[in-house]
């Protein structure tokens, strides 16, 4: 029997996998597999009643009466009593009916059966994945945030016009759970307009509508103190936070009648800060490098510990007093900046001028100077804590770039033998074809 090619695509393309019945067979790996139902449909022609359902349907045609074989049925159909359309059952939708097994069928059909021995699954039903990502943040759960807005209005229920910034502290050490030097940077910030006042309304929109309460703190603190438009930190940003801490800790009480040196020793934590954390050196700190380091867990001890002396990380005051005290007695003329032959004085002269021309080459670290020849206060900070801590990271990579003259990354006997033999007396200067090391 030939049956036309584009007939047979069209019942082929017709056939709904769901329609076969095979329960060892999902529907869900027929319908991307054609080869399946093309080989199923082979089978189905095979079958006698599909036979007899053809060629009655080829005599319809022949006759010119109207071919609808989906309203076939026992009653009735094209043709008459005579036709064997009216006395025959509709045709199979499924090998079931026939006497071919459908396992052995599964068997010839199924790609499966020949690369994997895994048996057919049903289709898996379909999995519900929660949202993992927030744009602004995940927003907190409701037991968290109604504790949250119960202890806010405890704190504003006595002022409900709201808290002027030397109220607000509370607010940042309770509710935020930041130390407190932060208060003034955050209250300026929900106080955009400067009204000098924070309301209940506006720290709610603040802190819980915009979901900052279940950001992690390295992450709140970046968000209070970078700039609006800008994704990184500058030295700048950090200033309110040091005014603040001079201003109120009592290890730095002290310092309430020199503004100088008030000054130069939020300068110098800043420089710390930057220095160990930045590590591109590039003055902008992501909150990916915040992240990485330990200032915030240092912040908290500080808020914490009334010694200001006890946390040698950044904030040690005797830290900054010797290297303020250094800088000042290498910058003989007081002029903030030094030249080679200041440095070349510093540690009673334990440098050598190749080394210090290699510092002034700004090879190791750019200068912020922006003057040839002068290294500033937060040029030296640097240089220094390279020398006091050569065991830190950051001080590696600075004294192996001094140490790398080709700036190959690889460093050779001829460099560490250039600045080796510099150190040697006269008499013990190798000559050529020998060994100095």
């Amino acid at each position: 029997m030939d049956i036309d090619t584009a007939g047979g695509n069209d019942v082929v393309s017709y056939l709904e996998p769901e329609l076969l019945h095979l329960p060892e067979v999902s529907s869900f790996e027929l319908k991307p597999t054609t080869q399946i139902a093309e080989e199923l449909f082979s089978q189905w022609l095979s079958l006698p009643d599909t036979s007899r359902l053809v060629k009655a349907l080829i005599r319809d045609a022949k006759a010119g009466l109207p071919i609808n074989p989906h309203s076939i049925s026992s009653s009735g159909g094209a043709g008459g009593g005579s036709n064997p359309l009216t006395n025959a059952s509709p045709p199979p939708l499924s090998p079931r009916s026939s006497c071919v097994s459908p396992r052995t069928l599964k068997q010839k059909v199924s790609p499966f059966s020949l690369t994997s021995p895994r048996k057919l699954a049903t289709e898996p039903a379909q999995e519900v994945i929660p949202q993992f990502y927030f744009q602004h943040g995940r927003p907190p759960a409701n037991e968290l945030k109604e504790q949250c807005i119960s202890r806010i209005n405890q704190l504003f229920n006595n002022n409900l016009d709201g808290l002027h910034i030397d109220e607000f502290k509370l607010v940042t050490r309770e509710v935020c759970k930041l130390p407190s030097f932060f208060s003034p940077a955050l209250f300026r910030r929900i106080d955009a307009e400067c009204y000098g006042i924070v309301t209940r309304d506006a720290f709610l929109k603040y802190w819980v509508e915009s979901n900052m309460l279940t950001m992690d703190m390295a992450t709140q603190v970046f968000e209070i103190l970078k700039q609006p438009n800008h994704r990184y930190l500058t030295k700048s940003d950090f200033k309110p936070v040091l005014e603040e801490l001079l201003a109120t800790h009592p290890g730095l009480e002290f310092l309430q009648g020199t503004p100088e040196f008030q000054e130069k020793y939020a300068e110098t934590v800043i420089y710390r800060i930057f220095y160990y954390i930045n590590r591109s050196g590039n003055g902008r700190l992501t909150l990916r490098e915040l992240k990485r380091s330990n200032l915030i867990f240092v912040m908290q001890q500080v808020d914490d510990e009334e010694e200001i002396n006890k946390i040698l990380r950044y904030f040690s005051y005797e830290h900054f007093y010797v290297i303020y005290c250094k800088f000042w007695e290498l910058d003989t003329d007081h002029d903030y900046l030094l030249d080679r032959e200041n440095l070349i004085r510093y540690g009673n002269h334990c440098l050598t001028y190749r080394i210090v021309d290699r510092i002034f080459s700004q090879v190791p670290k750019k200068f912020s100077s922006n003057m040839e020849g002068k290294m500033s206060y937060e040029d030296f900070v640097s240089f220094i804590l390279a020398e006091e801590n050569k065991s830190s990271e950051p001080s590696l990579e600075y004294w192996f770039k001094c140490i790398d003259l080709d700036g190959n990354g690889v460093l050779t006997s001829s460099e560490l033998q250039y600045f080796y033999e510099e150190q040697l007396p006269s008499n013990e200067l190798h000559v050529p074809g020998t060994c100095a090391l």
